[in-house]
């Protein structure tokens, strides 16, 4: 006990300095790192320079990271600067007067294909001030725009939870020799837990629209019902479900980049459709009470001021062609019938043995989403006929972002890589995951699955990201799986699913949510109502969980090795 409780400090320290004392990530994961280098060194007695290995792997995986937050974030100021966003929002009006409709629309879909294009936040940041525009309270706007980021999340910014988080979290010596014995790749293994998540996402997320518009009448509507929600119930299924069934689809069959990339844009060209069309709507047109009734606390002064941006002359095909060019770079590069992503995969940057550590660290950046958002963004702006100027200023400050991200992540996720290359070590102990796995295992046992997706919540509601989450806590999830013998992709998969959960309560992302409608220090407000769609969601992956490890029984890719 006494081990695993020390191999949990530097994480606890982690959360206790962020959410106790509300010390600035910046401040408290640097102070993480150095606790886990402190146990490693006097606990685990890891050789020097394996730590500076892990620490150096670290940051080859923060490379990848930071270059796809950065192309991401750089796309989407480019449109803005181009008139593209504008555009775009320009389409959503006259859509329907209905804000049920709206909500549907505006938010679930189109910030679940932000979510999957983008990712790292971005959804409630690109919502709320469109929401607000529409005639929004600046509350509801960031309500809602964070309650969109959780179906959409373990596939978003093009797959980076599991093509970077899951697999950076179980990228282990240890892991690899599983691998090998089952004889299957680390991709095989990803295709696996990206199939068992968009199951599990799609049952509990089929809902979150109906709860997206049943909130939304319950805390902002004059008669604060909740059955002014359900009465659209038919439209709102429609909405879930269209994005779901494609969600799914995408997943088992392309991989973890597509499923919110492509499955929103499906669901969304169904819905506007379904909209235009009046199908699946009450007669009745729900709206907010007049502006003059309200409350103090649903407004900002945003509203007043929220009006659309001149008109550069962007048409609509060209305001979305970068996402489906985007989209279709990356499915030519993933088809495993074309040689594409085999050239891309072969310059590679890597560094075997690093400093005689037997921990090696690579990269291929041209095969990576950062690069095909470079790509996409060089395109808008020729498409688009901006001036130089523009993009050196969507550059810049999209770069301040990846400055604020980056130096965070340069702590963080080195500080994973030395617990899960503590397996070789002169104290004779387990990796440090390992180490707590068997304390969970002992002291939890079979009801594990109910709490593996609350693991990653906490996780996500901690480092404000479902990438972070998995890369802390997935060798932890795989270990217990491991020694409760039960599938560790299904629980891998409950791991990646619960840190996109954590999302919708991740003060991170209140505040960055918030910062764009102008509501900051009301950020306590907004998470006393996203808890409510959290603990539906953890709730069902709970039971999901257990259903599938003891009664469905789900194989796991590696039960061919030995025990």
């Amino acid at each position: 006990m006494t081990t695993a409780l020390l191999a949990l400090f530097p994480i606890a320290l982690g959360a206790i300095l962020l959410i106790g004392f509300r010390v600035p990530a910046r401040r408290a994961m640097p102070a993480a790192y150095a606790a886990a280098v402190l146990v490693a060194l006097l606990i685990w007695q890891m050789p020097i320079a394996r730590i500076a290995g892990a620490s150096i792997q670290g940051l080859f995986l923060t490379f990848d990271l930071l270059f796809i937050i950065f192309g991401a974030i750089l796309l989407l100021h480019t449109l803005e600067r181009s008139g593209g966003v504008d555009a775009i929002r320009r389409s959503f009006h006259g859509l329907s007067d209905d804000r049920r409709v709206q909500v549907v629309i505006v938010c679930w879909l189109f910030g679940s294909f932000i979510e999957g294009a983008a990712g790292f936040g971005t959804p409630a940041a690109v919502t709320a001030p469109l929401l607000v525009a529409l005639g929004f309270p600046a509350a509801a706007a960031v309500m809602l725009g964070m309650m969109v980021q959780s179906t959409s999340v373990t596939f978003g910014a093009a797959g980076t939870p599991v093509l970077v988080g899951v697999q950076g979290g179980l990228g282990g010596e240890a892991f690899s020799a599983d691998l090998a014995e089952a004889g299957i790749g680390m991709l095989d293994y990803l295709a696996v837990v990206t199939e068992r998540g968009v199951v599990l996402h799609a049952t509990a997320g089929v809902l979150m629209p109906t709860l997206m518009v049943v909130m939304l009448t319950r805390f902002f509507g004059a008669r604060r019902s909740w059955t002014e929600g359900l009465s659209i119930l038919p439209f709102t299924l429609a909405g879930g479900l269209a994005f779901t069934v494609p969600y799914v689809l995408f997943g088992f069959f392309l991989g973890p980049e597509f499923p919110s990339l492509l499955g929103a844009p499906v669901g969304l060209a169904i819905m506007v459709t379904v909209a235009r069309r009046g199908w699946l709507v009450p007669s009745d047109t729900w709206d907010f009470p007049a502006r003059d009734q309200w409350k103090p606390d649903w407004v900002s002064g945003f509203e007043d001021e929220a009006t659309e941006a001149n008109d550069r002359g962007i048409g609509l095909v060209n305001a979305w062609a970068p996402y489906a060019l985007l989209g279709g770079l990356l499915v030519l590069s993933r088809l495993p019938a074309l040689p594409i992503g085999g050239w891309l995969r072969t310059p590679a940057i890597a560094w075997d043995d690093i400093l005689g550590s037997g921990v090696s660290g690579s990269t291929t950046p041209l095969y990576l989403p950062g690069f095909f958002l470079l790509v996409v963004v060089c395109i808008t702006a020729l498409l688009h006929r901006m001036d130089f100027a523009d993009v050196r200023a969507a550059a810049a400050s999209s770069g301040k972002v990846l400055l604020g991200a980056g130096f965070v992540l340069i702590f963080t996720v080195p500080m994973v890589r030395v617990y899960i290359n503590s397996d070789v070590n002169e104290a004779g102990l387990l990796s440090m995951p390992l180490v707590m796995a068997d304390f969970v295992a002992v002291n939890v046992g079979d009801v594990w699955p109910f709490f593996a997706a609350m693991t990653g919540a906490l996780g996500a509601f901690i480092a404000g990201s479902n990438t972070v989450s998995n890369l802390m806590f997935t060798a932890f999830q795989y270990g217990v799986a491991e020694r409760l013998m039960m599938s560790t992709a299904m629980i891998v998969a409950l791991q990646a699913v619960g840190a996109a959960a954590g999302n919708m309560v991740a003060i991170h992302n209140v505040v960055a949510a918030s910062a764009t409608v102008g509501l900051l220090d009301r950020e306590g407000a907004t998470l006393r109502k996203t808890i409510l769609p959290t603990i539906y969601y953890l709730l069902v992956l709970g039971i999901l969980g257990l259903l599938a490890v003891h009664v469905i029984g789900l194989p796991d890719p590696l039960m061919g090795r030995s025990s």
